[in-house]
C-alpha cells in the first residue's frame, strides 16, 4: 500500500496533535521552556539528517538570514504565543479553530502583497471564517464576569496575534525562500525560533521543566512526531508534488483538534463550537478554492 495515498491525511493528523501536546505540556513545563528545548533538539536532529542526506546549505549570508528571520515568525513568535495562550486557559479546541485564521489572513494579504483581487465567493468565505471563529469563542468571553473579562481576553488576543505572526512568516517564506534545500532551511528556521524562546524561557519561567516521564514523552512526540515527522512528511509531499492534496485536507484541522481535545481533556463540544467549526471550515474552503482563487488586477 503506497504511502502517497495516505501521506496527506497522516500529515494533517500529525499537525493537529500539536494543540493537544501544547496543553498536555503546559502541565509539566513552562511553554517557552518546553519550546526552547524542542527547538534545540529539533535543530540538532535536522543537522544530523542534513549531514546524512548531504543536503546543501545556503552559500551566502543573505540566504541564511532570510531562513533564520522567517523562523522567528513561523516557529518562534507563532508557537510561543499559541502555547502561552493555551497554558493560560484557551481551550485547545478553540485554539485549533483560531488556527484557521492563517489561510484567511493570507488570502486577505494577497491583494496588497502580490496584486491579486479576491472574487466575491472568496470575500464571502472570509466573512464566514471570521464569523465562525467569533461564534466559537463567544461563550468563553460571555461566561466571564466583567472584572475578569480582560484577563480572559488577553490569551485569546495573544493567540490571534500568533496567527498574524505565522501568516507573515508564511508570506515571507513564499516571497524570499523559493530556492534552496528545504531541509537546511528548516534547520535554520529552528535557530530563528530559539532566538525568540531562549530569552523568554530564562526571563519569565526560570527554565521550568519537571522532567517527569510524561513531560519527556511529550517532548519526544514534539520533536520526532511534529518537528521531524510532520515537517519531514511535508517535505516528502513537496517532492512528490502532492502539496495540494495536503492543503485540501487542511480544512479538517479545526474539527480534528476539537475532537482530539474532547477525547484527551474532556473539553466540551458545545453547540457554538460545533457551529463555529462548521462555518470556519466552509469559510476556509471558499476562500482557498483553486478554481475560483484570485483574479489578477
Amino acid at each position: 500500500m503506497s504511502l502517497d495515498k495516505f501521506a496527506p491525511a497522516i500529515f494533517v493528523f500529525l499537525w493537529s496533535t500539536g494543540w493537544i501536546v501544547a496543553k498536555y505540556a503546559s502541565l509539566h513545563a513552562g511553554p517557552f521552556t518546553f519550546l526552547m528545548i524542542r527547538y534545540g533538539l529539533s535543530a540538532l536532529a535536522f543537522v544530523l539528517l542534513c549531514s546524512i542526506a548531504g543536503a546543501r546549505w545556503p552559500r551566502d549570508w543573505s540566504s541564511v538570514f532570510r531562513a533564520v528571520y522567517s523562523g522567528i515568525f513561523l516557529h518562534g513568535i507563532y508557537l510561543a504565543g499559541l502555547w502561552w495562550a493555551i497554558a493560560e486557559g484557551v481551550p485547545a479546541g478553540i485554539s485549533g479553530i483560531i488556527a484557521a485564521l492563517q489561510p484567511l489572513m493570507t488570502a486577505m494579504a494577497a491583494p496588497f502583497l502580490v496584486g491579486e483581487r479576491l472574487r466575491p465567493m472568496q470575500k464571502t468565505g472570509l466573512l464566514l471564517g471570521f464569523l465562525g471563529i467569533a461564534i466559537a469563542i463567544s461563550p468563553k468571553l460571555l461566561s466571564t464576569d466583567t472584572a475578569n473579562l480582560w484577563q480572559s481576553a488577553v490569551p485569546l488576543i495573544v493567540n490571534l496575534l500568533a496567527m498574524v505572526s505565522v501568516t507573515y512568516g508564511t508570506l515571507y517564506q513564499k516571497r524570499h525562500l523559493q530556492t534552496g534545500d528545504l531541509r537546511t532551511i528548516a534547520t535554520l528556521q529552528y535557530v530563528g525560533a530559539l532566538i525568540v524562546t531562549v530569552p523568554l524561557a530564562f526571563i519569565f519561567e526560570g527554565l521550568r521543566f519537571d522532567g517527569t516521564h510524561e513531560a519527556i514523552l511529550a517532548m519526544l512526540w514534539s520533536v520526532f512526531g511534529l518537528s521531524m515527522g510532520a515537517v519531514g512528511l511535508l517535505l516528502y509531499l513537496i517532492r512528490r508534488g502532492q502539496v495540494s492534496r495536503a492543503a485540501s485536507l487542511i480544512y479538517l484541522m479545526p474539527p480534528a483538534v476539537a475532537i482530539e481535545a474532547a477525547i484527551a481533556f474532556g473539553e466540551p463540544l458545545t453547540l457554538p463550537i460545533i457551529i463555529g467549526t462548521v462555518i470556519v471550515v466552509i469559510g476556509v474552503y471558499l476562500t482557498n478554492r483553486r478554481a475560483a482563487a484570485v483574479v489578477p488586477e
